[in-house]
């Protein structure tokens, strides 16, 4: 796991820093030439390059070769993931006026004495302590945000804390913009708070500030707009931080208690290009999910992805499906076969959690997973004894 620690560096300590990373921004950006030059680079050709521009570059040899060395890792990995991973782009090159600096150390470029983080060329800094971390950490990222603190990330080991058994035994989540998670017991869901949405004004003021201050191209910025622009992230950073508190008190509450979590594999990339975009990111679903899923695996339970497809539009009473796809405007599903009417969304947690305990969540017509309710199983909804009626809307 990763310990996460505020870093009080001084102005030498962090003119090292700076400089540390423009040294690690260069090789990333050579990595990426050699790679649209049609060299590829793999880390051995990478690290037999590095070698080669110490050995006949002072300014890059007074560097740490580990921090120089696990940026090229960190471009291999990318660029592997490129291949891998869908969606994925090739790396890009990072542009001193856009990339924040990031620096990795393992073990032996780094110590931590006296409550002080040691890093290469005489570097010391300050942390603070916030919480014990359980053991020795193995490696250490540091970096710094876009309100120009920095922080380090420590890679430690502890032991799994002990999870109560749970009390109830499965729950299905339903993803929404209105009501951020729509679960199957109401008790548990997470609603759409609008942290972003409070704090809309403020930061239209600020970003109206920025405009106002913003120098001509090709000319330094004033001292002003960075101030502006400093106060537009920190009002950002709020309610981003507001936000996976909320994600995570709602993600502990779920998975203590539930052994099975059913989670619709809802992916929000293309709700940015709607006109629910604004809204959308005010929900942050990405983070709660990723916090769901997370945390369901750490402490053991068995969590399921079901496909969204078909989800609305089956009952979760007899398994019967509408003829026509619902639009947004629909919030009541009415199920014409057997008159089950529900919120549209509770129905959909409900298909959900009845897909994953018939252990068929990776099918992916939802239709044929619960059309076996009408012939009777083990399933926790069966036709002729539909569930309670929730009538309402988000």
């Amino acid at each position: 796991m990763r310990y996460t620690y505020r870093l009080r560096p001084g102005r030498q300590a962090r003119a090292a820093l700076l400089d540390e990373w423009g040294r690690c921004r260069w090789l990333w950006n050579e990595a990426v030439h050699q790679q649209k030059t049609g060299r590829k680079p793999t880390f051995g050709k990478l690290s037999k390059l590095l070698t080669e521009a110490r050995g006949g570059n002072a300014w890059l040899r007074a560097g740490s070769q580990v921090a120089q060395q696990q940026t090229l890792r960190t471009y291999g990995t990318a660029l592997d993931h490129s291949f891998k991973v869908k969606g994925r782009g090739r790396p890009k090159k990072k542009r001193k006026k856009d990339a924040l600096p990031s620096l990795e150390y393992t073990t032996r470029g780094f110590r931590i004495k006296a409550g002080r983080l040691c890093l290469p060329n005489k570097v010391t800094v300050p942390v603070v302590w916030s919480r014990q971390p359980p053991c020795d950490p193995s490696s250490v990222r540091v970096y710094q945000d876009s309100l120009g603190h920095w922080y380090a990330s420590f890679v430690v080991t502890r032991e799994q804390a002990a999870v109560p058994e749970p009390d109830l035994p499965g729950i299905g989540v339903d993803w929404g913009v209105k009501t951020t998670a729509t679960t199957t017991d109401p008790a548990f869901d997470l609603p759409h708070l609008g942290h972003r949405r409070r704090c809309a004004a403020e930061l239209a003021k600020a970003q109206r500030r920025m405009a106002r201050r913003r120098r001509p191209k090709n000319q330094p910025p004033s001292k002003g707009y960075q101030r502006a622009r400093k106060q537009a992230a920190r009002i950002a950073k709020k309610a981003a931080r507001q936000n996976t508190h909320d994600a995570r008190v709602w993600a502990k509450n779920v998975t203590v208690h539930h052994s099975l979590i059913a989670v619709e594999d809802f992916k929000p990339r293309f709700l940015a290009k709607s006109r629910m975009a604004r809204k959308a990111a005010d929900a942050a679903i990405g983070a709660a999910k990723r916090e769901l899923i997370n945390r369901g695996k750490r402490a053991g339970r068995k969590v399921v992805l079901v496909p969204p497809a078909y989800t609305t539009m089956t009952c979760s009473g007899c398994g019967e499906s509408a003829n026509l796809r619902l639009g947004l405007g629909v919030r009541i599903f009415e199920c014409t076969a057997c008159g089950y009417t529900a919120d549209r969304d509770l129905n959909a947690a409900r298909t959900i959690l009845a897909t994953a305990e018939r252990d068929r969540a990776s099918a992916d017509d939802v239709r044929h997973q619960i059309a076996s309710f009408r012939d009777g199983g083990s399933g926790a909804v069966r036709a002729g004894n539909p569930p309670d009626s929730s009538v309402g809307s988000r």
